[in-house]
């Protein structure tokens, strides 16, 4: 099967309250799958019904082929969790409750613990209960990581994290997907899906907006256009760049000796590299796409679809 994970019409309610609505996605076997939206969107839940830890109401999921509801502990032993609010027992060293969940786990090669530690800069042999908010999700970090599970499932990864850190887990992610592992993983900060992830779900009150490859995504990303020319009028300049597609908040400034514009431009660069080959430029400046416009974007135009925000 060449899928790790497929969810067709997932619902799932509580009492009389509808926090997932029927959501279908698929994520391939040896890729980086991102899900990514504000709290309080459904991603926990979603991994929560993925692993068994809660029942939906309805719907189906596979995750290794496996159905999770029947699986039982040997598919989970597959599979390394990072749960987005992780409790750990106080009275105990990391290295001691490393060596439980191994137990657990399966088993974990030599030396392999004490070499994630050292990446992320965690002291094992000091009590969880003194450890900080990023030491304690290190130690998170390392319990999913260490038997190189065949599908890693990662809520909320980097909370906690100092941005040094941060790029060690990027990292991380990276060499696990070269390895063929497969890495689920949920996040409300953009920057580190966009870094980490081959493709990404964008869920929103329980409803996917949208389901697309990063580069698909910037495709159709929100790109900030600045530049400045000379040897033509304001007018003239602000008629030429509206006539591009996507071209939106469009300004245009007489700087005396030439003209000054900004624009945002939805959508492929090609039209205004055109035009813009007919201006006296001194001056262009093309910001790397916005994402996270885009997806606020995406947003916006689920509620036009009648959908709830």
């Amino acid at each position: 099967m060449s899928q790790a994970i497929v969810v067709q019409s997932l619902t799932k309610k509580f009492g009389s309250r509808e926090v997932l609505h029927g959501i279908d996605f698929t994520v391939e076997r040896g890729t980086v799958f991102g899900v990514i939206g504000p709290n309080g969107a459904g991603k926990t839940t979603t991994m929560r019904c993925l692993l068994d830890i809660i029942r939906p109401s309805s719907g189906s999921s596979l995750v290794l082929g496996e159905d999770p509801r029947r699986a039982g502990p040997e598919l989970r032993r597959r599979i390394g969790y990072l749960p987005g609010e992780l409790f750990l027992e106080g009275r105990i060293t990391g290295r001691k409750l490393l060596s439980h969940y191994e137990a657990i786990s399966g088993p974990v090669k030599r030396g392999h613990i004490d070499a994630l530690a050292e990446r992320l800069d965690l002291d094992l042999d000091r009590h969880t209960r003194k450890l900080s908010k990023g030491n304690r999700q290190k130690l998170g970090l390392v319990q999913a990581f260490m038997h190189d599970p065949e599908l890693l499932v990662l809520d909320e990864p980097t909370s906690g994290l100092d941005p040094l850190v941060q790029q060690e887990f990027l990292a991380m992610v990276k060499e696990s997907r070269n390895r063929g592992q497969t890495i689920f993983l949920s996040s409300h900060v953009l920057s580190e899906v966009q870094q980490a992830a081959d493709e990404v779900a964008i869920l929103r009150d329980g409803h996917i907006v949208t389901v697309a490859s990063v580069a698909r995504l910037r495709e159709s990303a929100v790109r900030h256009v600045r530049l400045s020319a000379t040897g033509i009028s304001a007018d003239d300049a602000g008629a030429m760049l509206r006539r591009v597609p996507g071209i939106a908040r469009l300004e245009v400034l007489d700087s005396g000796d030439g003209v000054e514009l900004s624009a945002t431009l939805e959508g492929a660069i090609q039209p205004l590299l055109h035009v813009l080959s007919g201006l006296q430029l001194t001056d262009l400046v093309l910001e790397e796409p916005d994402l996270e416009e885009s997806v606020l974007k995406m947003y916006g135009s689920l509620a036009g679809n009648g959908v709830r925000p």
